[in-house]
């Protein structure tokens, strides 16, 4: 199906009280034209960014008129890309963000979107975070995302991850660490979707920690919505418009999971409908208007000072790499 079908298809096919929820109203008074009609978003692998997949047509409707997904080369992180200025906005888990803000490196944090969505598995002999003192765990790489959220969670517990976990990169870059998982090389595993779902379709070890369930994780932001600091600073009626329709998209994931699921997977972000769905119905999107976004910077910020992971304090962070003016606007504005 051509892929501008699709999208007019995703758009025209929503329910009544989603779309009449989407249709942007014209500009409040005061609100100036674009700086751009351009926008540069990360795509990279994951369904729980589904936001970011699902907001191009209602970034059409705020006036943008070229919207590019792109895929950051090889070995290049998307908050690389971002520090950069290869693309311009995108999100990411907290933690990676925060490693580059304290490298000085030119991100700006906007707006927390979505609670939860990272899941730690276990084999039989790690029942509890503790029980991962001396374990072997598998992570894409170290200063990856599943590596900053475990040392996080491993701290909290009093564990010292550089010293007390065996940390496992496959020397094969075409072995992923939850085959490790799977072949029962290592002890555990941090994924985020889809393969919490294929662990369980599987039946593969059993789940340690659910962020979007478990205390504290539970209570943060999982991923946030992050932009390159000289877009930002030059470009602030397009950061707030393009903010609005990736939290309105956040909402569309609550209203029409179904369509949005089919979205995803017709686009070429993730491969299975049946895995796109079940994330869209377990991640709680409807909690962004409830959720503080500094606050969860504060902590993860917190987390990784106190092991060594960066030099600042979560202050310096706080104070450096975020602006929450335009989410604060849009809470107001994108009331429930």
């Amino acid at each position: 199906m051509p892929v501008m079908q699709t999208r007019r298809r995703f758009l025209t096919g929503l329910s009544m009280a989603a779309a009449a929820s989407l249709v942007r109203a014209p500009a409040a008074a005061g609100e100036d034209a674009l700086e751009t009609t351009t926008i540069r978003l990360s795509k990279i692998a994951g369904i729980c960014i589904a936001p970011q997949y699902v907001a191009e047509e209602l970034l059409r409707s705020e006036g943008f008129t070229d919207v590019r997904y792109v895929e950051t080369v090889a070995g290049e992180a998307s908050t690389e890309a971002l520090a950069r200025g290869n693309i311009d906005l995108s999100l990411n888990f907290a933690a990676p963000l925060i490693t580059v803000i304290d490298t000085g490196a030119p991100v700006m944090v906007l707006a927390g979107v979505h609670v939860g969505c990272f899941e730690l598995f276990g084999n039989e002999s790690v029942r509890s975070i503790t029980d991962l003192h001396g374990k072997s765990v598998g992570v894409q790489g170290l200063g990856s995302s599943p590596y900053l959220f475990l040392a996080a969670m491993a701290a909290h517990v009093g564990l010292d991850p550089v010293k007390e976990i065996n940390w496992v990169i496959s020397a094969d870059p075409k072995v992923k660490p939850i085959e490790l998982f799977a072949q029962g090389k290592i002890d555990a595993f941090l994924g985020f979707p889809p393969e919490p779902q294929e662990l369980r379709a599987r039946n593969i070890g059993h789940v340690i920690v659910d962020s979007s369930a478990d205390r504290p994780w539970s209570q943060y932001f999982c991923c946030i919505l992050a932009g390159n600091r000289e877009f930002v600073r030059d470009h602030r009626v397009a950061t707030k418009r393009a903010l609005r329709a990736i939290l309105k998209a956040t909402d569309l994931c609550v209203a029409e999971p179904e369509r949005v699921a089919r979205h995803i997977v017709d686009g070429g972000f993730t491969p299975r409908y049946d895995y796109a769905l079940q994330t869209l119905n377990e991640v709680p999107y409807d909690k962004w208007r409830d959720y503080d976004a500094e606050d969860t910077i504060r902590f993860y910020a917190l987390r990784l000072h106190e092991i060594g992971m960066i030099k600042s304090t979560p202050q310096k962070i706080i104070a450096d790499g975020t602006d929450w003016r335009f989410f604060n606007e849009l809470k107001r504005e994108l009331k429930a």
